[in-house]
């Protein structure tokens, strides 16, 4: 039989069959397969060594013959090189299958088991929402330009320490895709990283107390006040057990700190008195704060509905963008010599009172914070080994006292530290 424009539209299937394939006469391997539901579709069938290979060519319509002719002339003449058509059109419906959206999912599944909870969440939110403009794109075929596209946008609407966070998760995740054969190459690398500077930002008196003011009693409100009296980190207060309590003392394993080294941080009594309150949700659950399995998950929306009551109580107007990371800075200037003279002379006479430091010793605040660096680096770290408990309660109890009259505006009965000539 000759396959032509007539006989693709007229031929029929035998009676009693289910399915039949007529191969064309002059072309091998051309054929017509017919269902008995319908189903009209070209085929490629060829010999690759000891086994036969068949493929679909899409469906079979008389104006379709001439083109499939000269396709099926292309795809004879791989088969003689010794490629395999049909092996590369399965692989090409998979890579076409692996897009990005679908990708990045099974990426952020398998670093569910290795990350915490808000590290996890972060880098979902880098992958899905900041580059989710990749979501239907395949993989592999996805560009340095798109990449770059993407990153400039974040830089654009979220800053450019955002736009280095995305960039590296999807470093990260492209070189997973590479492991995987998932892609040949990593399309960030070569595109440009966003110069950073170092935060600065130091809360003045007023901006604590319209912060702490703000606050509700709830969750996240008893966190923030924690973060405020003690300079701890987030997730260290807000993945806090009951358990790492011991009176008036928090206790942290080495897995729980970012620098992997055990920690203890004195509570002064407000501070103990914020953790006391929180009635346990389940007598069986540790941790202090959030819901389920985890620690507290809502820090976004949280800190957006804080912002609003601050500014709401501020007369309509928002104080200077800050985060919570920034209290510890502010924990740690106000311990220490205090904000600088640029920055307090902007600030009312009964303010600057209140933003003059405390004299606490550089290496006191370090042990609070659990810093490894100046004091406690290199040659002085290793033969240091003291945890200054003392001084850091003596430390954390002055700043207490500090804190709660700047929040109240009162002045503060607090004397500074002396420091040792």
């Amino acid at each position: 039989m000759k396959l032509t424009a007539t006989t693709v539209r007229t031929q029929t299937l035998p009676g009693g069959k289910s399915e039949a394939i007529f191969f064309d006469d002059d072309v091998p391997g051309f054929g017509l397969r017919l269902r008995e539901r319908g189903s009209r579709t070209f085929v490629f069938q060829y010999k690759l060594g000891s086994k036969q290979r068949r493929m679909t060519l899409g469906k079979a319509t008389p104006e379709r013959v001439a083109n499939i002719r000269k396709i099926i002339d292309k795809l004879d003449a791989r088969v003689r090189l010794g490629e395999d058509p049909a092996s590369d059109k399965a692989d090409a419906k998979v890579k076409a299958a692996q897009t990005y959206g679908v990708t990045a999912a099974q990426f952020l599944e398998t670093l569910r088991p290795r990350y915490r909870p808000r590290a996890h969440a972060e880098i979902d939110r880098h992958l899905t929402k900041h580059a989710k403009n990749l979501n239907e794109l395949q993989v592999a075929k996805i560009s340095q330009a798109d990449i770059a596209s993407i990153l400039t946008t974040v830089a654009k609407n979220s800053g450019a320490v955002t736009a280095n966070r995305v960039r590296t998760s999807l470093s990260t995740f492209f070189a997973w895709t590479m492991q995987q054969a998932l892609a040949a190459t990593n399309p960030v690398l070569g595109t440009a990283k966003n110069e950073e500077r170092s935060r600065d930002r130091v809360l003045a008196p007023s901006e604590l107390r319209l912060v702490w003011n703000a606050l509700g009693d709830d969750d996240y409100g008893a966190i923030v006040k924690l973060l405020a009296l003690t300079g701890q980190r987030e997730n260290e207060i807000g993945s806090l057990q009951r358990s790492e309590i011991h009176e008036a003392l928090i206790v942290l394993a080495p897995e729980r700190t970012k620098n992997k080294r055990p920690h203890t941080v004195p509570l002064a009594p407000g501070a103990l008195s914020i953790i006391e309150a929180r009635e346990p949700q389940d007598a069986d659950r540790d941790l202090v704060f959030g819901r389920g399995q985890g620690g507290f998950s809502g820090w976004s929306k949280s800190k957006e509905r804080l912002d609003e009551r601050i500014k709401k109580a501020n007369g309509g107007k928002p104080i200077a963008h800050w985060t919570l990371h920034d209290l510890r800075r502010t924990f740690a200037t106000y311990a220490g010599g205090g904000m600088e003279a640029h920055q307090l002379a902007k600030l009312p006479k009964h303010e600057r009172e209140l933003a003059t430091g405390l004299g606490i010793q550089p290496h006191v605040i370090e042990a609070i914070l659990n810093h490894v660096s100046g004091h406690k680096a290199g040659v002085a770290g290793i033969y240091q080994r003291s945890s200054y408990e003392r001084e850091k309660r003596t430390a954390l109890d002055l700043w207490a006292s500090h804190l709660i009259a700047i929040v109240e505006n009162r002045a503060s009965n607090v004397t500074p530290l002396r420091r040792e000539a």
